[in-house]
């Protein structure tokens, strides 16, 4: 089984840490694109996520001084309800930070790409320096387990053979 690896995210391949031939083992890194956009990314996601926590935050300390206002029927119901709708949407929006955030981290994660499994790196498709779109294969690996040979046998022979038969294997420069 062979699989073409390549990023999940575009960037500019920045090291590549396999060659032709290297036996690698899974999850060992292959190749890394430059992290900083993402990294730039994932930190004003952090920035949300802190705003919305205030604006929460907010939101619910004035829902306790309006509750204890609607307890004095110093407010209306529907003035309180306002309240309370207001700290849902901030909660909603601190979740919509928190979501992003953690969108983000994953896409900071992608610029390294790992092996998927044990295996042999048969072919390398893109340089370092190369700027390289996501799902681009990048490189090749064929996966350790089991092989499959393929043979050729012309019909005129065809009869002579059946399923299962030993065969002998010769390689044609090793005669």
């Amino acid at each position: 089984v062979e699989s073409r690896l390549g990023f999940r995210v575009a960037g500019k391949m920045i090291k590549r840490q396999a060659d032709v031939g290297q036996r690698v083992k899974a999850g060992q890194v292959l190749a890394q694109l430059d992290p900083q956009d993402y990294k730039l990314s994932a930190d004003a996601a952090r920035a949300q996520v802190s705003a919305a926590q205030t604006n929460r935050d907010l939101a619910a300390a004035d829902l306790k001084r309006f509750k204890d206002l609607l307890d004095k029927n110093f407010i209306s119901a529907a003035e309180f309800e306002r309240r309370e709708t207001s700290l849902k949407a901030a909660q909603a929006q601190l979740d919509q930070a928190q979501a992003q955030l953690s969108s983000q981290r994953n896409q900071s994660a992608y610029t390294r790409l790992l092996a998927d499994a044990a295996g042999v790196v048969t072919g390398i498709e893109a340089e370092v320096g190369q700027v390289v779109s996501a799902g681009m294969p990048v490189v090749r690996l064929a996966q350790d387990g089991a092989r499959d040979a393929v043979f050729a046998v012309p019909e005129d022979k065809l009869a002579g053979w059946r399923v299962g038969q030993d065969v002998a294997v010769q390689l044609w420069g090793a005669a």
